[in-house]
């Protein structure tokens, strides 16, 4: 979530204080955090409209839900007369452009506190949405309705978006209006330490995507995909998007990173207002100017918030490859994340579990995971995902006893998953036959208590 303010930094002098601002990040050890990003996704639950997603505009829409916030604490961000987010103290509620809410947590050190922030947020939604006929699912991409019957959110950065997006990749649409996700943000104390991080993360990314698959609903139909979100990602933007070659390769990722990003087309230059770039790199923006302006690293800031790769570095890591699931899932991902990659030993297993996969052997398992989750083959070997995931569950239980072992019951959900096969979106596929995809009664078992 990167909210934009009007004032704009000094220009741009030198690559060097683009490559500084990731430096300039970096923590000590005992000042890292774990921040978690829930989406969820809107439905009308009345059975003569089951399923049906919520409008901005009207008394039952996303507009009024975000001012029932306001009237809980929350502050609002606005662009004009919308309200786009609602902010308090370091947590975010933000729409995405089909009217998903996001919440952004503030990020903790125990995953206790992100337990009980996350329980006071179900309950806040839970009220705000009463009387509203509104239900909020915890699933990886909208199972109800098509594409085109979901509305677009009044938020000016996806009109940009909505006009260039689909110039680069036939699904890019679905990715803004029908996609939802569970993040983690990590983070790192030096180049050294954030590019083992990246390596690692993005090495297990395709067995995360499959320990959280939740998507294999489309259309109202069952699809032969246990994460058709992750399969969306494949055909959304190829500039931005997927598995960095550079992540197993270079040992200096904030130059790297830097490098890449420098190259990735512009959606757009904020001023006072989002003026479309017509695919302009950041490298040209640096060296040309944009209507008579200098890049800033205010634009910095934005042009990294546009970028979609599997691992995105910022200001912190971010992991990007989940599903959005049910709630022991959601804060089963921190200590997980936290064990492989916050315990250098960890780390290091991690990197070591898929070093013998070649670049494309890497794609092709990202590619294979979308459809068949954890039963997909790992390319060269005789290994499905379940098995490296079962050992990426023991190395990050293995770092979390090091570091916090009180939180290793918080990893039993992700183990049950990882050792028995069953994932999440296996649940659903039972319970859409059960209930022959019926949009109220499917809802009712999903809809979100808390």
């Amino acid at each position: 979530m990167h909210l934009v303010q009007d004032r704009q930094s000094k220009p741009i002098e030198s690559e060097s204080q683009l490559v500084s601002y990731f430096s300039d990040a970096s923590k000590p050890r005992d000042a890292w955090r774990v921040g978690i990003e829930r989406e969820l996704i809107g439905v009308y639950k009345d059975p003569e409209a089951a399923g049906v997603a919520p409008p901005y505009p009207g008394p039952r829409g996303i507009r009024a839900v975000l001012e029932r916030f306001g009237e809980r604490g929350w502050a609002p961000v606005t662009e004009g007369e919308n309200i786009i987010a609602m902010v308090r103290g370091d947590a975010q509620v933000t729409i995405e452009p089909g009217g998903q809410l996001e919440l952004a947590a503030r990020p903790v050190s125990r995953t206790a506190d992100f337990e009980a922030d996350l329980e006071a947020y179900g309950e806040e939604l839970a009220a705000v949405s009463q009387g509203m006929d509104v239900a909020w699912l915890g699933v990886g991409f909208r199972p109800f309705g098509r594409l085109d019957d979901v509305p677009w959110m009044p938020k000016q950065r996806y009109e940009v978006m909505r006009a260039y997006m689909p110039t680069r990749g036939a699904l890019a649409h679905e990715m803004m209006k029908r996609t939802a996700t569970t993040q983690v943000n990590l983070d790192y104390d030096d180049v050294e330490d954030a590019t083992l991080k990246l390596r690692a993360a993005m090495g297990v990314d395709p067995l995360l995507t499959a320990l959280y698959a939740n998507s294999p609903i489309v259309d109202g139909q069952i699809v032969n995909h246990q994460s058709y979100r992750a399969r969306i990602w494949r055909d959304t933007d190829p500039d931005r998007c997927g598995v960095l070659r550079f992540a197993f390769e270079d040992d200096d990722v904030f130059t790297a990173y830097t490098q890449w990003a420098l190259d990735v087309p512009l959606f757009f230059v904020y001023r006072h207002g989002y003026l479309p770039a017509g695919g302009m790199t950041f490298r040209r923006f640096m060296r040309e100017g944009f209507q008579g302006e200098r890049a800033t690293m205010d634009d910095w800031g934005l042009h990294l918030s546009t970028l979609f790769p599997q691992v995105r570095l910022k200001k912190y890591l971010e992991i990007r490859g989940c599903d959005s699931g049910a709630r022991d899932m959601v804060l089963a991902l921190g200590p997980l994340c936290r064990g492989f990659l916050y315990d250098r030993d960890a780390c290091e297993a991690t990197i070591a579990l898929t070093a013998g996969l070649s670049f494309e052997d890497r794609v092709a398992l990202w590619v294979s995971v979308s459809e068949k989750g954890l039963r997909a083959p790992v390319p060269g070997t005789r290994h499905t995902a379940q098995d490296l995931a079962r050992e990426l569950v023991d190395i990050a239980a293995a770092g979390l006893a090091r570091q916090a072992p009180a939180e290793l019951p918080y990893l039993e959900p992700v183990r049950e998953i990882a050792e028995t096969g069953r994932t999440q979106a296996d649940a659903l596929l039972d319970l859409w036959r059960r209930t022959g995809g019926d949009p109220a009664r499917v809802i009712a078992a999903l809809e979100l208590a808390r």
